[in-house]
């Protein structure tokens, strides 16, 4: 698993630059500048780790006199109380970067500890669980790394790096066939054509229209199973809506290929994760 470097850099120092200002004032104030501190950041329940570099290099900006050494690596689930990593150095580098990384540290491994639990859900099916775009504006790449560290794919990035024919598209374009002709017509011969279809006639619709792949949007499972039976083997499926922990294992038993969850991102709870000075 890696992060692109630059997006890291740029949403590190805008992290910093939104919560740091002008300086650090109650530090600055209380904290002598020579003075030096060690302290550990532990988790407070149990979970899935993700953002341990983010975490690392918020710090050393702060401060490049400031030592990181993890216990742990993104993908490793701890346990309650388990430190994952030490920081020491200059105390009031330390003091100032500790929020922006637990921040990143917290919002990441939440990311990471639900989409662990839903890979868990659906093992044994051959149903893999996939992101969305719901994501937090200026964090995707972040929080798509997140969805891989806790086991899960990532579905297209931007609107720039996949064809997606959804609901509104194709009302605007005046059916699934005129869409995916279009389509067909104007995109790179590289790119794949996903058209979303809420019955079982638009499946026929946008199978007969030739796409590579179809998101059943909202199905009740009695009608994704037909889907299934309709279009296994011929396109890859994909279900999204009204997915959740108490639903997706009987979706993933429908035999759908990919199973795309919004909740992975947009309303995730942050892991509690704390940093505590040594005396």
């Amino acid at each position: 698993m890696v992060i692109d470097s630059l997006a890291l850099i740029t949403t590190v120092r805008a992290a910093l630059s939104e919560d740091v200002g002008s300086g650090d004032i109650t530090t600055v104030l209380t904290v002598p500048e020579d003075a030096t501190s060690r302290a550990a950041i532990s988790t407070r329940e149990p979970g899935t780790v993700a953002g341990m570099r983010v975490a690392e290099m918020v710090f050393t900006t702060v401060d490049p006199l400031i030592r990181f050494k993890k216990s742990v690596e993104d993908g490793n689930r701890v346990e309650a109380g388990q430190v994952l990593a030490y920081v020491d150095g200059p105390s009031r580098g330390i003091l100032t970067a500790e929020r922006v990384a637990l921040n990143f540290l917290q919002r990441l491994s939440g990311i990471a500890t639900k989409t662990a639990r839903f890979v868990e859900l659906v093992s044994g099916t051959r149903a893999r669980i996939v992101d969305t775009r719901k994501t937090t504006p200026g964090l995707r790449a972040l929080e798509k790394y997140a969805v891989r560290a806790g086991g899960g794919k990532n579905h297209r990035f931007g609107l720039d790096d996949g064809i997606l024919i959804k609901d509104n598209h194709i009302a605007a374009a005046g059916g699934i066939a005129r869409a995916v002709r279009a389509a067909m017509e104007g995109a790179a011969h590289t790119l794949k054509i996903e058209v979303e279809v809420r019955t079982l006639d638009e499946l026929r619709e946008a199978l007969d229209a030739g796409v590579e792949a179809v998101l059943l949007d909202n199905m009740y499972l009695e009608t994704m199973r037909k889907a299934v039976e309709m279009a296994s083997g011929l396109v890859v499926l994909e279900a999204s809506g009204r997915i959740d922990e108490d639903t997706v294992a009987d979706i993933a038993r429908t035999g759908v290929d990919l199973i795309s969850v919004g909740a992975l991102t947009h309303s995730v709870r942050a892991l509690d994760i704390g940093l505590d000075f040594e005396e």
